[in-house]
């Protein structure tokens, strides 16, 4: 089925999920796009949605804002072939309710807007109303894959390629790749691993470090002031480079995930001059990055697809709970001192492969869409209807008003809130008093899985 003609809408709330949402459907040619930004307390700004969509190919014509009780007549009125639910899972069950009320009904896909390892069960069990869950390396199927066969949950899975981790049109060739890669040593880079030939971009000199922070690891204070103090002393090392503090979220702003303990608060008052704060989209600032560093920021996948060495900090260790066990094999772990000295690395090419750098041949997942779409035309396919709650219409409100807080105007949202957020907080004390004593799956290091609830304490409401 050719794309040219298929309606295709993306809805999504915050941050993260926009830019990784406006980047998957600017990636497919000859399709109608539309992203609609639903408001919620995880909403992205104005500001925000214009970093998410530089360089993401969707015309910033094709968004729109709304409110959610305009999302159900909107969606009547334009009847998309294709949804693509882009948001936390609360959201995705949430916008799953709003297409069932529709009298045509579109495929229905799901995803994450990076690095999903370790798999965990939240993860899948919310999206798996979906008609498709799109993953982005090959180690991530098979992950999802086992998750599902031990939690039960069985669904459709297609390979993209993370838009984040499309290569420049620039190449090197390799002889030139080696002349670089030795002057990068020279320069007290690392060069762990040559560079394939496909991976290598010309990029203009560059002398910037970027942090790439993260709003969820490492969780504990006084970690996040270590890398503070990392950072400032990277910057006193050498006065002439910058060192560049890449946040989501202005003051006031929204991201995805919650951050107890921001950088800002964390970095001192009388800090060196080329120690400075950016809110610039990713692209924009590993244009003049020379290195980048990050704990398990999807960024540090970016920046190989740009040709910019990485230290994906290992200083704390290497968790699940860290969300960093990804690495592993890759050669860009890396501690506090390495980054004070610069010493960046390329990944090894074995890893590349199976971590986000497979060939686009093997990224079917929108053949697998135009299959699915020719299945509901046909009456094949059938709906995956997300289940009423358990708790009947009083649980079904608390879930809307969860995700939607304030804008949830409705009597039975301010109800269910007032009575569940209390018990909410009950049952979470009450699970963490039940985990396995020796972490269960989240501290088993032979798997790429977890079944128990994440251990960061992020809550959608805020």
């Amino acid at each position: 089925m050719p794309a040219n003609g298929l309606r295709v809408v993306a809805i999504a709330d915050a941050d993260s999920f926009v830019k990784w949402a406006a980047s998957l459907l600017g990636g497919v040619p000859g399709i109608r796009p539309h992203l609609l930004v639903v408001r919620t307390p995880l909403t992205a700004s104005v500001a925000q949605e214009r970093s998410a969509l530089a360089g993401a190919g969707l015309d910033p014509s094709a968004v729109s804002r709304i409110v959610f009780g305009e999302t159900g007549p909107w969606l009547e009125a334009q009847r998309p072939d294709v949804v693509l639910l882009a948001g936390r899972g609360p959201f995705v069950r949430l916008m799953g309710r709003v297409i069932d009320s529709l009298s045509h009904r579109p495929v229905t896909v799901s995803g994450l807007p990076g690095m999903a390892i370790p798999a965990q069960h939240g993860a899948l069990d919310y999206r798996r109303y979906t008609d498709l869950l799109v993953l982005h390396s090959h180690r991530e199927e098979r992950a999802f894959a086992e998750l599902g066969r031990r939690t039960g949950v069985r669904m459709s899975t297609a390979l993209a390629t993370l838009p984040f981790a499309r290569t420049g049109e620039r190449m090197l060739s390799r002889e030139r790749a080696g002349v670089v890669a030795g002057l990068a040593v020279r320069a007290g880079g690392v060069a762990v691993a040559e560079r394939p030939e496909t991976r290598v971009t010309v990029r203009p000199p560059a002398k910037d470090v970027v942090f790439a922070a993260q709003a969820l690891v490492p969780v504990g204070r006084e970690e996040r002031a270590e890398i503070a103090a990392t950072l400032v002393r990277a910057a006193e090392a050498d006065p002439g480079r910058r060192i560049v503090v890449k946040l989501r979220a202005r003051p006031g702003e929204s991201e995805t995930h919650l951050e107890r303990d921001p950088y800002t608060q964390l970095l001192p008052s009388r800090r060196p001059e080329n120690l400075v704060v950016s809110y610039d989209s990713m692209a924009t600032a590993l244009q003049t990055a020379a290195g980048l560093v990050t704990v398990s920021s999807t960024a540090a996948i970016e920046a190989v697809a740009q040709g910019v060495p990485v230290i994906a900090l290992d200083s704390f260790g290497v968790s699940k709970s860290l969300l960093n066990t990804v690495f592993v094999g890759s050669g860009l772990l890396g501690g506090r001192s390495e980054v004070v000295s610069g010493r960046f690395r390329h990944p090894h090419p074995d890893w590349l492969r199976d971590n986000y750098f497979h060939p686009e041949a093997e990224s079917t997942w929108w053949e697998r869409v135009e299959q699915l779409v020719a299945l509901r035309r046909a009456g094949s396919l059938p709906a995956r209807r997300v289940p009423s709650a358990r708790g009947g219409t009083l649980h079904e409100a608390w879930h809307r008003a969860s995700v939607l807080g304030r804008e949830d105007r409705t009597l039975t949202g301010t109800l269910a809130l007032a009575a569940g957020a209390p018990a909410s907080k009950a049952v979470s004390a009450l699970r963490r008093r039940r985990e396995a004593s020796d972490g269960g799956t989240w501290a088993d290091a032979t798997t790429d899985y977890t079944i128990e609830p994440n251990p960061f304490q992020d809550s959608i409401r805020r």
